[in-house]
């Protein structure tokens, strides 16, 4: 099939190129020229494992290409998916919509037959509908349907979850734009994936109802953890015992520093947003909004406690500063809010992560970042772990001894094991465990 992709960030290029993967002629479109100039010479702008090697293999192919022309992009497509940012509006939280609606104008201005328009992009619910009047009224004269089919890709394993998702989700009006759809994501029936389709508001609502669930997991473990050291039990194996409930189950049951990244924080606000529009609060996911915010800071003065109650003058190395590893991705990170703890009550903060510098030298100022970890390590008063990239999982803990002016290390991702990392001589603290 002819499918059109408006936007190659994260969503939109990993979709475009699995797509493409698939067979399908793909043509990815986006606004920004010097976005389009990298792609075409096989620069690929954001990190994500195997995704290099994916958009260069199916562009040798000629199935996928890019363009900052939406007329070039748009012909004769018969799907155009719309996967363009929808940042937290300034001032209110809620979505910021402008971007997908002047996508839908755009397109259907451009389009050269009749199509399906689907949104990608993480919208409130009732998008659809504006859309499709946006659609309408550009073209009365060209039959546009328009769908909804909402992402579920983790970042550092999108690739991954495009091919072999757990299922698929469409928001249809009518068979034919249906059909379409099932003929779009028809390799996937090899795998027997479950592709479920509903109307284009419960489609877009479950997208927001999954982030919200998931992260209102992920803080409910963290509160766990912290009457764990109350209490002398171990968060971890709760995890355990919890996770082996099949109807709780294992997965985002992992005390650390809190959520954050592209989706969870400005998804669950947005969801808030909407439920106030309709005047139905949720008030489990306002209190995981203001208790995850208050949790990454409150990992910065974990850190000064460690440290002796004071870290003025004091050298802090952080290991990780993205909010997840295998990805470049710090928006919202962790990361952000214990460097400026630390550095309010007077650190000096060394700095080292795999993916993430680019990205960090544009958020945090007065940070010096090493070019590798026992680099940033060097002299510190206290060594923090933040991100659990895979390199940092066996560190050489003697040598990290012996570069350490102090032997204390935070570990918020509960990499190590307390009773080796005291063995080996260190001050340890982790998260949730004695």
């Amino acid at each position: 099939m002819r499918l059109a992709i408006i936007g190659t960030g994260y969503v939109g290029l990993v979709s475009g190129a699995c797509f493409s993967e698939f067979g399908h002629d793909v043509t990815c479109v986006d606004i920004n020229e010097a976005t389009i100039a990298k792609l075409k010479g096989g620069e690929i702008p954001i990190y994500e494992p195997g995704l290099d090697d994916l958009v260069r293999r199916n562009s040798r192919s000629g199935r996928l290409s890019f363009t900052s022309d939406i007329k070039e992009g748009v012909k004769d497509a018969d799907a155009v998916f719309i996967a363009v940012g929808t940042p937290s509006r300034r001032g209110d939280g809620h979505a910021d919509l402008s971007y997908v609606f002047a996508a839908a104008q755009q397109a259907a201005e451009a389009l050269t037959k009749p199509c399906v328009m689907v949104t990608k992009s993480t919208v409130p619910v009732g998008t659809a509908k504006q859309v499709a009047a946006i659609v309408s009224k550009a073209r009365p004269d060209l039959a546009i349907e328009v769908a909804s089919n909402p992402e579920f890709l983790r970042e550092g394993s999108a690739i991954e979850d495009f091919m072999r998702p757990d299922r698929v989700v469409c928001g249809t009006a009518s068979e034919s734009a249906q059909q379409v759809l099932k003929d779009i994501y028809r390799p996937l029936s090899l795998r027997e994936v479950p592709i479920l389709f509903v109307d284009c508001e419960t489609s877009e609502l479950i997208k927001y109802a999954a982030n919200a669930f998931l992260a209102v997991k992920i803080t409910f473990i963290n509160e766990i953890a912290d009457l764990c050291e109350k209490t002398g039990a171990n968060v971890q194996a709760v995890a355990r015992g919890i996770g082996m409930d099949n109807r709780i189950g294992s997965k985002f049951l992992h005390a650390g520093p809190g959520y954050g990244g592209s989706c969870f924080p400005k998804d669950t606000t947005a969801l808030l947003k909407t439920a106030e529009d309709y005047e139905s609060p949720m008030q489990i996911v306002k209190a995981t909004v203001d208790v995850n915010a208050q949790r990454k800071r409150s990992m910065g003065r974990r850190v000064i406690a460690a440290a002796g109650g004071s870290v003025q003058d004091k050298k802090i190395a952080l290991l990780g500063l993205t909010f997840k590893p295998n990805t470049d991705d710090m928006r919202d990170s962790p990361a952000i809010d214990i460097v400026r703890v630390l550095q309010d009550n007077g650190a000096r903060i060394s700095a080292f992560d795999p993916e993430g510098r680019r990205q960090a030298e544009a958020l945090l100022d007065n940070v010096d970042f090493a070019e590798d970890a026992y680099a940033a390590m060097d002299g510190a008063d206290a060594l923090v772990l933040v991100t659990e990239w895979n390199e940092f999982r066996a560190l050489d803990l003697d040598r990290v001894r012996r570069l350490l002016k102090s032997p204390t290390i935070v570990d918020l991702r509960n990499i190590y094991r307390p009773e080796q990392m005291r063995a080996a001589g260190f001050e340890y603290m982790s998260v949730g465990r004695p």
